[in-house]
């Protein structure tokens, strides 16, 4: 028998070697990397002359076109199988918003037949091209969370609590299984960021601020995902590919600015922030992700000494290299459809997702000009087949053909899949208040679950949840999942006990007790980033639906979902108890698991969880110890009085948010609503009703969902109606992707013109499209203008003054409620440039 590969004690010594002192100035080029100061690892398979040959034998066959197409990844929404015949890219991915045919969700075996149309496309050799099949990968980041029925893990954030390895390493198993059978097979997981600033809006996806935690968890999740190195399991068809993302300190930067600038030391970037890799590598991950961030102002795929020197040569990472969602674009002299600065950094496949064509063209020209050399060409091109051949999909056949893909409907979400997730819930949950020992619950009585979260699969699962945003859900949407509130119901009824399930907290009959369950709503990447830690600001209601309960005299259970730690003092002093459940996915029975006693009166499952983040005792960022620190938790065994703890958020001051224009039909703070007639005359108005002095715009107040959050607009010339920034606004990290300017409005009539809606970015700088596709006196609805289709219009993305306006003539009439930034739309409105 192989002997099993054993990653973990050399990787964390690297690592606790490496960690003291944090923080020494290092002088010189705050970028320059010094390869002989990063700690070493160890691909784990050993050299392959079958496998070598087998390269060397099918990159002999390939054109330059051949070899062009393996360094590029496109995505779903933008190319179709029959461009995938003409082009033979190496792989596709699916995004978080990018489902097969165009649909909002997908089955199982939607995903079956896609993967097997790009197989087939792949494998058509009649244009004159190599046979080789696609990677297909997806971002299964808690589970195969992109399909419907799937099995949802909690989120990274709530694994960290566990402190436990060996959890992972099922889990891992759990999603590849899970993945395979949909016929895809990368998933881009792990994510080995250590976050620094929970601001980031992507600080869910890392396991702990703690480095010592996510190396202690990364070599177990890579193993679980692709198998062991050197048995029998290692990338069988039971398995993923998996990533190692997003290297490197992305959980670092500055203010905790999503694809921002990690302004910190080389030290603490080695000590902090690669403590992952090392053990990723030792457990041989086969790819490895390029960050969209920065390091003291280079772009990760502009750092040839990370992504080379250090990557692949000190850290002997022999598998490929992919970027991130167009993140080549953001290197300096680049774009998206252009980049040969980073292949030459080490980059060996680009993720262009929309703009695959474009780079193709422009790399193939490079390649054989020369600006690219053929040997960076011939070194990405054969990291990426090996990394094929050890998957075995030369011979594999069509995805759903496969072991899995043939028994998915046992696979996907399984009762032993749930069994585990289940069990995650459990370990994750962290108890910071339990006072006059209120926990655990008597099943026996009656039991109020109330608050927001009580019965929101959708709350509890957080982003990347069936689209990207993981906005937008119901229940309904989950086939085979609880909820929280369902859970406890369960559990109480099945014990003889009375639950009420009342968000709004208005119930029945008076109970003995009440889970008030709360917390962030779902949001993915940047459109999480926020300025303080501050829980809702300016919304009390889930505070004020506690002190509601514990006036009337009821003992109060607060159930916290978050991604992150944030400032919550003024709810747990209102509570008589106080769990952090985190993100905790489709399992909701997990909560009930702990909560509750067994109908015999004993206790079943006791917290397990202790602190991977330490949480805040206010909610200005680094300026206080913290209230609760790194490894606190408590038990049912400790006899706990929480004092009274401070209510000074430690923030003065409201934040002007560039995501959020229009509530309620009042510009937000830091934006001006303004109308602008025919004659070029502005008016910024302090009341309704008002009017352009030429009289060629109208506004007035309306009822929408409650008494005048409305306003009505009714044009008798060419005029536009306006919200203008206080400064210029920098949206251009948000116009990568899926997100839109949604506008809440009623188009009740059309003018002679159709009316358009865009960005302004200055004299003679606009984006805009017209309202021509959406017919007049169909109601409320969401209306979209994705971001990229502004941009492609002219708008320059970077120095945004209006983030909307609304230009129209004689004859149109609309009311509008809100306008922000999104990702979900009742009608996306179609770029037309």
């Amino acid at each position: 028998m192989p002997v099993r590969h054993q990653p973990s004690t050399r990787t964390l010594l690297a690592v606790l070697l490496a960690c003291a002192p944090i923080g020494i100035a290092l002088g010189g080029d705050a970028a320059a990397v010094h390869p002989a100061r990063w700690p070493k690892a160890h691909w784990p398979l050993p050299s392959d002359a079958v496998l070598e040959r087998r390269v060397h034998a099918l990159m002999a066959k390939m054109s330059v076109e051949d070899k062009v197409g393996q360094l590029i990844q496109a995505d779903i929404g933008s190319i179709t199988p029959a461009q995938m015949r003409r082009y033979h890219l190496g792989s596709i991915l699916a995004g978080g918003n990018s489902k097969p045919g165009g649909g909002r969700f997908a089955m199982v075996a939607q995903w079956k037949a896609l993967a097997d149309a790009f197989y087939r496309a792949a494998m058509d050799t009649s244009g004159g091209h190599v046979a080789i099949p696609p990677l297909l990968g997806i971002d299964a980041v808690h589970g195969d969370n992109g399909t419907i029925g799937a099995t949802l893990f909690p989120q990274n954030s709530a694994l960290g609590n566990a402190h436990d390895p060996a959890l992972m390493r099922a889990i891992g198993a759990a999603t590849a299984a899970e993945v395979r059978a949909t016929g895809f097979n990368w998933s881009f997981a792990p994510t080995l960021a250590v976050p620094q600033d929970p601001r980031w809006g992507r600080a869910y996806e890392g396991y702990s601020q703690d480095p010592r935690v996510v190396a202690s968890y990364a070599g177990p999740v890579v193993e679980g995902l692709q198998g062991t190195p050197g048995t029998h399991d290692f990338l069988d068809d039971a398995h993923v590919i998996a990533s190692a993302k997003h290297f490197l300190a992305d959980g670092g930067t500055k203010d905790g600015k999503d694809q921002g600038d990690a302004e910190i030391d080389e030290h603490t970037l080695i000590a902090v922030h690669s403590a992952g890799y090392p053990p990723a590598i030792d457990a041989g991950v086969q790819t490895v992700m390029a960050s969209f961030s920065s390091w003291n102002g280079v772009k990760m795929l502009g750092n040839r000494g990370l992504l080379t020197d250090v990557l692949k040569r000190r850290m002997d990472f022999q598998g490929f290299v992919v970027g991130d969602w167009n993140a080549h674009g953001q290197v300096p002299g680049c774009s998206n459809e252009d980049c040969p600065a980073a292949y030459d950094n080490g980059a060996d496949m680009l993720m262009a997702p929309d703009s695959w064509r474009g780079l193709y063209e422009h790399t193939l020209a490079e390649v054989k000009s020369g600006a690219i050399p053929m040997t960076r060409v011939n070194d990405a091109v054969a990291r990426i087949l090996r990394v094929k051949f050890r998957m075995g999909l030369f011979t594999a056949g069509a995805p759903s053909t496969q072991p899995l893909a043939r028994d998915s409907d046992r696979i996907v979400g399984s009762a032993a899949h749930r069994a585990l997730a289940r069990r995650a819930v459990r370990e994750s949950l962290v108890l910071l208040k339990n006072d006059g020992n209120l926990l655990p619950l008597d099943p026996h009585r009656r039991i109020l679950v109330a608050g927001e979260g009580a019965d929101s699969i959708s709350q509890q699962s957080g982003g990347w949840t069936l689209t990207w945003q993981g906005t937008g859900l119901t229940n309904a949407d989950f086939p085979g999942a609880q909820s929280i509130g369902a859970g406890i119901a369960e559990q109480v009824k099945a014990a003889g006990g009375e639950t009420e399930i009342a968000p709004d907290g208005r119930y029945t009959r008076k109970p003995d007790a009440a889970v008030v369950v709360f917390g962030e709503t779902p949001y993915a990447e940047f459109q999480g980033d926020i300025p303080n830690l501050l829980f809702h600001p300016g919304d009390d209601h889930d505070l004020d639906l506690i002190r509601r309960l514990r006036a009337q005299g009821i003992p109060v259970v607060a159930v916290f979902l978050c991604g992150r730690p944030l400032w919550v003092n003024r709810e747990i002093n209102a509570a008589n108890a106080f769990v952090i459940a985190w993100l905790p996915g489709s399992e909701g029975g997990g909560v009930a698991d702990v909560l509750l006693r067994k109908p015999d009166g004993q206790i079943d499952h006791d917290f397990r969880g202790k602190l991977a983040f330490a949480w805040p005792r206010s909610a200005a960022v680094g300026r206080d110890k913290p209230q609760f620190p790194l490894g606190y938790g408590l038990t049912y065994a400790d006899h706990v009085t929480l004092p009274k703890l401070p209510e000074q958020s430690g923030v003065s001051g409201d934040e002007v948010r560039v995501d959020d224009y229009l509530e309620k039909g009042k510009a937000t703070r830091g934006y001006a609503l303004a109308l602008t007639g025919a004659d070029g005359k502005a008016l910024e108005p302090e009341a309704t009703p008002a009017a352009t002095a030429d009289g060629s715009l109208r506004m007035t107040a309306l009822d929408y969902k409650a008494q005048e959050d409305a306003r009505r607009l009714d044009w008798t010339g060419a005029a536009s109606f306006s919200l203008a920034a206080a400064s210029p606004l920098d949206l251009d990290r948000q116009t990568n992707g899926d997100v839109m300017l949604v506008a809440t409005m009623r188009l009740d009539a059309q003018g002679a013109q159709p009316a358009w809606i865009g960005m302004r970015c200055g004299h003679d700088c606009r984006g805009r499209v017209a309202l021509g596709g959406v017919p007049a006196a169909t109601g409320w609805q969401r209306v979209g203008i994705p971001l990229k289709c502004l941009r492609a219009a002219g708008a320059n993305m970077r120095h945004i003054v209006e983030p909307f306006v609304i230009e129209a003539d004689k004859g149109t009439q609309l009311a509008i409620s809100r306008v922000a930034l999104g990702t979900n739309a009742d009608r996306v409105i179609e770029c037309t440039h």
